[in-house]
């Protein structure tokens, strides 16, 4: 069992492992937080296929797309994100925070 509650494979992990790494690095949020997002985003999923579309993108595509809310207007790494709408943060206590926050 990982931290993430979908059912995954290894790849999908390595991936999603780097999401985390990704968002913290881009939002300054914990990695509690990340996986939290990440949990919520795909819950009751299952990506256990070499083909499943969650592979067919990279960690900086999912940070993206999990982080903020609506479509993503700009994807190039320098955009201006300030005035973008952030999704809130799924609720503290709740099945979607499987680890501790540091």
């Amino acid at each position: 069992m990982t931290e993430f509650i979908a059912q995954v494979s290894a790849e999908v992990v390595e991936l999603l492992r780097d999401t985390v790494d990704e968002m913290t690095a881009m939002f300054g949020i914990s990695k509690a937080e990340a996986v939290a997002r990440i949990n919520a985003q795909w819950e009751g999923q299952e990506f256990l296929e070499r083909s499943d579309i969650v592979l067919h993108e990279d960690s900086y595509y999912w940070s993206l797309f999990i982080y903020y809310d609506g479509e993503v207007p700009d994807w190039s790494p320098g955009a201006d994100r300030s005035s973008w709408s952030v999704k809130s943060a799924p609720s503290r206590g709740s099945e979607f925070w499987t680890i501790p926050e540091a």
